[in-house]
């Protein structure tokens, strides 16, 4: 399918396709939007069937750090990259070491980070080749991974929609599902456990689903069985189109609060899920904590206590975007959108 009249192509400033057949390397670099400045998102490896399904990946993804970045009140654009290769078999020193090289021929418009299938060794090897590169341990020698900080920033973004959803203050005794324990996941439900949540989990690695949930006293249930758990919030932190509409119809949820990305399989399902009465949480804002800590890491007044509270804020954004979607009838996503389209200057 041609670029320009692909789906997902958003008037993106540039698409990079790398090849190296030396190591292998197979990749797509997207920045869509550098209004704001130099375009940050992850490097996400990944077995796709098809270029592509690479490239759809690849433009969705860039699109939404452009949202995500001028929501979180950042001076960034957004932009993604993504390798075709199984993260498990063929990552090797020298494919990142060739993906460094692509990154930086770019000359700094886009800054490249940890995502799925990639780690802060990955990030390690790649700065070898260029200095645009974010997720790296600090001189501290404080480790450089921001999911902690993306999980703190979900769970900022939950007691916000609790509130709003459930008009509720506290989480003790809340009941929450969340799909998806790996790094994120399981922070969140360490953070919901000592709130006095209770949680029902479930993930595609079940002994790491069973080591967790036997550690916070949780449900475990099979990955399927998930959407139909009797819970007051869902929280979908596995990968995106999650949220279809015959998911959306089994919920017994009343709010929806996770991490992953484009966790709405289609446009629709926002309009779905309010017309259910229950209350979305846009991906991309609740998601944000980690991109904050990682464009902080690159300053040089870093501050540890800035960046929290930075990351706490992430809580009052939704609560000026949820009352406005009210006033307005419309979903939190369409809000969502339009506040982000504002702040970068796109209609």
């Amino acid at each position: 399918m041609p670029l320009f009249d692909h789906p997902e192509f958003d008037h993106h400033r540039q698409v990079l396709f790398g090849c190296d057949p030396e190591s292998g390397l197979k990749a797509i670099i997207a920045i869509h939007d550098t209004t704001l400045g130099p375009a940050l998102g992850g490097l996400r490896i990944y077995p796709y069937a098809s270029e592509e399904e690479a490239l759809t990946d690849v433009l969705r993804l860039s699109r939404g750090m452009s949202y995500k970045s001028a929501m979180a009140n950042l001076p960034l654009g957004g932009g993604k990259a993504v390798i075709i290769a199984d993260p498990r078999t063929g990552k090797t020193p020298a494919l990142l070491r060739a993906m460094g090289r692509l990154v930086d021929s770019l000359g700094g418009r886009y800054i490249t980070a940890e995502d799925s299938g990639s780690s802060e060794a990955d990030m390690q090897v790649i700065a070898a080749e260029t200095a645009h590169v974010g997720g790296l341990r600090r001189a501290s020698g404080e480790s450089g991974d921001p999911s902690p900080f993306t999980a703190w920033g979900v769970f900022c973004a939950l007691k916000s929609a609790v509130r709003h959803g459930l008009g509720r203050r506290d989480l003790d005794g809340l009941r929450v599902a969340i799909q998806g324990v790996g790094h994120v996941g399981a922070h969140l439900a360490h953070h919901l456990h000592a709130a006095g949540a209770r949680l029902v989990l479930t993930d595609v690695n079940r002994e790491a689903l069973a080591h967790l949930a036997e550690e916070l006293g949780a449900e475990a249930v099979a990955p399927e069985a998930i959407f139909d758990a009797d819970v007051d919030l869902f929280a979908p932190c596995a990968l995106g189109a999650a949220l279809t509409e015959s998911v959306v119809d089994r919920l017994k949820a009343k709010v929806v609060c996770g991490a992953a990305n484009n966790q709405l399989a289609a446009p629709g399902v926002a309009e779905r899920l309010m017309a259910r009465g229950i209350l979305y949480t846009p991906d991309y804002v609740a998601n944000a904590g980690g991109v904050i800590e990682i464009a902080w890491q690159r300053r040089e007044d870093y501050d540890r206590a800035a960046v929290m509270a930075h990351i706490e804020g992430i809580g009052a954004t939704l609560d000026e975007l949820f009352p406005r979607a009210a006033r307005e009838g419309l979903s939190p996503a369409t809000i969502a959108d339009a506040m982000a389209r504002e702040r970068f200057g796109r209609r």
